[in-house]
């Protein structure tokens, strides 16, 4: 496998040390299947709107980066030495729509951390958004917004 850098990935950080790869094989794009090399996942996928009986990559989206984003409050919480609620939640909303002739996404995390003072949770969920990888991915590339719910 070649790899070009072009203008645009020539200012991209490096990975030093590689935690995990995720593998997976899919086939028949929103109307086939998705399963991965461990086995784990092994799924149905259905374009977003129809009947089909599977996920679509927007929620899948969606669930991977809240999952990632707890990760990243928890550990911007215990830096500030702040114990996180055992009922903190990310609702996840990632919209697929078109603009400028092409096709686009856009988020909202909606971020519930009962019990912690609102300047505390908000600076909780800016270091979060600073440290996630999912918001690096989409920083400046996606419309994004952070709410405290």
């Amino acid at each position: 496998m070649e790899t070009v850098q072009t203008p645009e990935t020539s200012n991209i950080i490096k990975i030093e040390k590689v935690l995990y790869t995720a593998k997976t094989h899919t086939t028949g794009g929103r109307e086939g299947e998705s399963k991965s090399s461990d086995g784990r996942l092994d799924i149905k996928l259905s374009s977003p709107g129809t009947t089909g009986a599977g996920t679509n990559p927007e929620q899948l989206f969606a669930a991977g980066w809240s999952a990632c984003y707890i990760g990243a409050m928890g550990l911007a919480a215990a830096k500030m030495k702040i114990t996180l609620p055992a009922d903190l939640a990310v609702d996840a909303e990632v919209d697929l729509g078109t603009a400028a002739g092409g096709y686009f996404l856009q988020a909202r995390l909606n971020v519930s951390l009962p019990g912690l003072a609102p300047e505390v949770a908000r600076e909780i969920v800016d270091t979060a958004h600073q440290t996630c990888p999912y918001s690096k991915l989409t920083k400046g590339n996606i419309n994004v917004e952070i709410n405290l719910v």
